[in-house]
């Protein structure tokens, strides 16, 4: 009998901890192939992501407003830890604090974006107004 509790007690124990591990969001970044630019950062739906040359590693924001309204940035969840490097990526990750307290993924220093009229495996906007793919 103490057996038979002891595996039932472990296999509830399981999956709970299965279970917990469901819920944690997934990592924020992806690698996108794409014939003119290579490999590429992307989100986990696949979505290129940028730079903006007005924003230098370690600074300010620059892109908030209508500004972030077309290039949305790239939101770290809340319970989502960002290592400083990851598997098979080239670059350094971390965090910055947006003005209005969110978290924003950054690579190499610099904060991520998408752009708002791009579908999941397209590059339109490189080198467009200062904005450019984030090559891996």
């Amino acid at each position: 009998m103490k057996i038979l509790v002891a595996a039932i007690s472990a296999a509830i124990a399981l999956a709970v901890t299965a279970a917990a591990f469901a819920a944690l969001p997934r990592y924020p970044v992806a690698k996108l192939k794409t014939r003119s630019f290579g490999t590429v950062l992307a989100s986990s739906n696949r979505q290129a992501l940028y730079y903006w040359t007005r924003e230098k590693p370690g600074g300010a924001i620059r892109c908030t407003g209508a500004c972030a309204q077309a290039w949305p940035p790239l939101y770290v969840p809340k319970g989502v830890m960002v290592k400083s490097t990851i598997a098979g990526f080239s670059g350094r990750f971390g965090v910055v604090r947006r003005p209005d307290g969110r978290r924003q993924l950054t690579h190499n220093g610099r904060p991520v974006y998408s752009y708002a009229h791009e579908g999941p495996g397209v590059v339109l906007c490189n080198d467009v107004n200062g904005w450019f793919v984030v090559r891996l």
